[in-house]
């Protein structure tokens, strides 16, 4: 299980190998550099990934240059927040939410 305290920067070609390929809990943040709600998303993002890391893997995806993973999951509108469960999407988070509708889907996939 990764010990990383920052989110880790996924790509289509990686996203097999990090995400679906790996056991526990991921999230992933799919964003785009001139989404707003985005910002306003990544700094919980990375609480998110210090207060969990060991337990949580946290990645994020940036749409506009990784296209083919964002259609695969039918990603429409950023930020979107995948949850993964041993390699498995498990949920979907769709806006700008709070850190604790976050906080309530890891544990709920814990």
């Amino acid at each position: 299980m990764t010990t990383d305290t920052k989110p880790i920067t996924v790509t289509d070609e990686s996203f097999e190998q990090e995400i679906e390929s790996s056991e526990g809990l991921a999230i992933v943040d799919f964003w785009a550099e001139w989404c707003g709600p985005c910002r306003m998303v990544a700094p919980v993002v990375e609480e998110l990934a210090e207060e969990y890391a060991g337990t949580l893997k946290v990645a994020k995806l940036d749409v506009d240059e990784n296209q083919r993973t964002a259609q695969r999951f039918s990603v429409r509108s950023i930020p979107t927040i995948l949850f993964f469960k041993d390699g498995r999407h498990v949920d979907t988070v769709i806006g700008a939410v709070p850190k604790a509708a976050l906080e309530r889907k890891i544990q709920q996939h814990s």
